[in-house]
C-alpha cells in the first residue's frame, strides 16, 4: 500500500503504518487522516508530537497509561487521568495508540500491559 503525499508514494503495511520512519512530515499525517476520516485538531497534533518525540528519545512507543500520566497533567482542560482518558478517546474512539502512532509516522505500538 501506499499513501500520496506532495505527489510522492510513501510505502505503508497492510495496516497503513508507514514503512520508513524517515519518509514522515505532517504531510504524511494529514493525508493518512483524511484516507481515515479523521479530522485533525491541535489536540491531535499535542498527541502526535509527543509520541513522536517520546519515540526518538526512548526508542519505542508510548502506551496510553504512559500518555495519560505523563501528558495528563500537562493539558490544562484536563488534569484528572480519567477525564484525559476519556478526552483521547474522543479523539481515537478505536484505539488511540494505534492511531496516533500511524499518524506519526512510527512502528504500531505493543499491546498495553
Amino acid at each position: 500500500m501506499n499513501i500520496q503525499v506532495n505527489g510522492h508514494h510513501i510505502p505503508t503495511n497492510e495496516q497503513g503504518f508507514i514503512s520508513n520512519p524517515g519518509d514522515w512530515s505532517e504531510g504524511f499525517t494529514k493525508a493518512v487522516a483524511e484516507k481515515d476520516g479523521i479530522e485533525l485538531f491541535v489536540d491531535h497534533w499535542e498527541l502526535i508530537w509527543y509520541v513522536r518525540e517520546f519515540y526518538e528519545e526512548k526508542q519505542t512507543t508510548p502506551t496510553m497509561h504512559t500518555v495519560v500520566r505523563t501528558l495528563g497533567p500537562k493539558n490544562v482542560r484536563h488534569h484528572d487521568q480519567k477525564e484525559y482518558e476519556k478526552h483521547i478517546y474522543s479523539l481515537f474512539s478505536t484505539d488511540p495508540c494505534h492511531e496516533v502512532c500511524k499518524l506519526a509516522g512510527l512502528p504500531m505500538p505493543q499491546p498495553d500491559d
